[in-house]
């Protein structure tokens, strides 16, 4: 069984910064992405940011690219969201998301992914 475990969420003002990092642990992991997608009040599930494993290449929604930055560890099992320059808007539950083994993927749909963490919040004030 495969587990992801976030943290680093919490409550900034808008303009500020918040590192959120995920940990997958269990059995054996392989997996071709590792992300963030996020959920606010009353929407979709969206997609944030994801990251490759077999070239490191990154992928961003257009809202945050240059401000947020996606970094994943394969030796640790582990994906940072390091989250600059936040605005209200930004607010949801942030969920870590990871993946099979296989790269023929949309890497942008939450249908993609198998595993799941259980999701930290992050809220941004004005």
């Amino acid at each position: 069984q495969v587990q992801l475990v976030e943290s680093g969420g919490g409550l900034v003002q808008a303009g500020g910064s918040l590192r959120l990092s995920c940990a997958a642990s269990g059995r054996t992991f392989s997996s071709s992405f590792m992300g963030w997608f996020r959920q606010a009040p009353g929407k979709e599930r969206e997609f944030v940011a994801t990251a490759s494993w077999r070239d490191s290449s990154t992928y961003y929604t257009d809202s945050v690219k240059g401000r947020f930055t996606i970094s994943r560890d394969n030796a640790k099992s582990t994906v940072d969201l390091q989250m600059d320059s936040l605005k209200p808007e930004d607010t949801a539950v942030y969920y870590c998301a990871a993946t099979g083994p296989s790269s023929r993927v949309n890497a942008y749909s939450r249908y993609a992914y198998y595993y799941w963490g259980q999701g930290t919040q992050v809220t941004v004030s004005s």
